[in-house]
């Protein structure tokens, strides 16, 4: 069953009219011109791929008083003609949820925030994910450029002419390959800071580089 279904099945049960509602009867009316717009006009896409619910009318009159009705209940409705229709839609998530909640779908409301929360924890995973990537094939690429450094000076007499924690950092390096310079910084001892740990290795390439 599509989300649409399961809204319209929702708003179809409610009474047309709350006689114990403490709404403004003009508040009232509002929802019911809402409610009704959707069972006749509306869709929602599945939130699970996208946040999009719109209302599609034969005239722009009608197309503007349910527009209207919604922005001024804080919903950031927009409106576009597409051939000879037009629409009424929202594209943000909470919009949609204001809106379902405004025409009474409480249980949808809560599916789609289920939905939504789901759909967020999901990207900020991704975003990580893929941080941690970009983070790790820089880490490779610099590791791999230092390591054929370092093999390139040991063949050369400037090897035994380097200090001697450039040396230790540099077999350091090429015993972990995998590690981050903050990391190999950290297994000198005594340590030495990010910065300290890069300062060395570029001593290292700049040699590599003259020679």
């Amino acid at each position: 069953m599509s989300f649409t279904s399961v809204v319209r099945s929702e708003i179809e049960k409610q009474k047309v009219w709350d006689s114990k509602s403490t709404l403004k009867q003009e508040e009232q009316l509002a929802r019911v011109c809402v409610r009704e717009a959707f069972l006749q006009y509306g869709a929602l896409s599945d939130p699970n791929k996208e946040y999009h619910l719109e209302f599609t009318f034969k005239t722009k009159k009608k197309a503007n008083e349910i527009k209207d009705i919604l922005l001024s209940n804080g919903i950031n409705a927009k409106e576009i003609k597409r051939r000879d229709k037009y629409i009424v839609y929202l594209k943000d998530g909470e919009d949609i949820s204001n809106c379902l909640a405004f025409i009474g779908a409480n249980s949808s409301v809560l599916r789609f925030e289920e939905i939504r929360v789901m759909r967020e924890m999901r990207n900020q995973i991704n975003r990580k994910v893929n941080c941690e990537t970009a983070n790790l094939t820089k880490t490779v690429n610099a590791s791999y450029e230092q390591i054929q450094a370092i093999n390139k000076v040991k063949k050369t007499k400037k090897w035994k002419e380097l200090e001697e924690g450039v040396r230790e950092i540099a077999n350091l390096r090429l015993d972990n390959p995998e590690v981050s310079i903050e990391t190999l910084g950290k297994m000198l001892n005594p340590p030495i800071s990010k910065s300290g740990a890069n300062h060395r290795l570029r001593k290292i390439m700049k040699i590599a580089k003259e020679n």
